[in-house]
């Protein structure tokens, strides 16, 4: 039986590896490009450490998770080919295979970053409504950070490189109907890890705020 000590530490060491030597990555001239290019493959290796370190597997977990990806799908597809939900914009070529305009890697984004708030807004409250609304309020200042080097990084940019005020409030309402559906199905993720991603995270998009 494997030891969940052990995959936990292990995933902490995976999650800090990646995020450590992607900043050095991104800004060395010569392997740039290189890791940019792996930017799915790093969402995608976040999401699956985020679902094995989940305490207790139920087929419930897939329905939850559906939620905030099948949602994140739906509102970016209208966002990218509509100009609805949060602007004007389209997708770069760095977060991969696209489908409607819409790389899929983003929507699993939508589900990582759905989970991982989740566990930190609970800290702060119990009720549904109220961690939902944390979790939103997290994952739209999220947005702030990443919003700065998106266009850099050729993961997406907006109609005349400005972002509007409707990106915001997209982001927001369409984060807490995701928590709403993802948290009434009470999944047990080990938020240690979640915790760990999240700062990750911010740690990675601050260090391009000033570089």
């Amino acid at each position: 039986m494997i030891d969940r000590k052990f995959v936990r530490y292990l995933s902490i060491f995976l999650i800090w590896l990646f995020s450590v030597s992607g900043v050095i990555g991104f800004l060395s001239p010569e392997y740039s490009e290189w890791f940019l290019s792996m930017t799915p493959f790093n969402l995608l290796l976040t999401f699956v450490i985020l679902v094995v370190n989940i305490e207790k597997f139920e087929k419930q977990i897939l329905i939850a998770i559906a939620i905030p990806f099948l949602l994140g799908f739906i509102t970016e597809a209208l966002g990218v080919n509509y100009g609805l939900i949060f602007g004007n914009y389209a997708y770069g070529e760095n977060l991969g295979y696209k489908v409607y305009g819409v790389p899929v890697m983003i929507c699993v984004n939508w589900a990582l970053l759905t989970m991982a708030t989740a566990d930190v807004s609970k800290r702060f409250a119990k009720h549904i409504i109220a961690t939902s609304l944390i979790g939103a309020a997290l994952m739209t200042g999220l947005d702030f950070i990443l919003e700065v080097s998106a266009p850099r990084f050729d993961y997406w940019e907006f109609e005349n490189g400005e972002v509007p005020l409707q990106n915001y409030l997209g982001w927001f309402v369409t984060a807490f109907i995701a928590h709403l559906g993802y948290q009434s199905f009470k999944i047990k993720t080990n938020k240690t890890i979640s915790f760990n991603v999240l700062i990750s995270i911010v740690v990675f998009f601050t260090v391009f705020l000033f570089f």
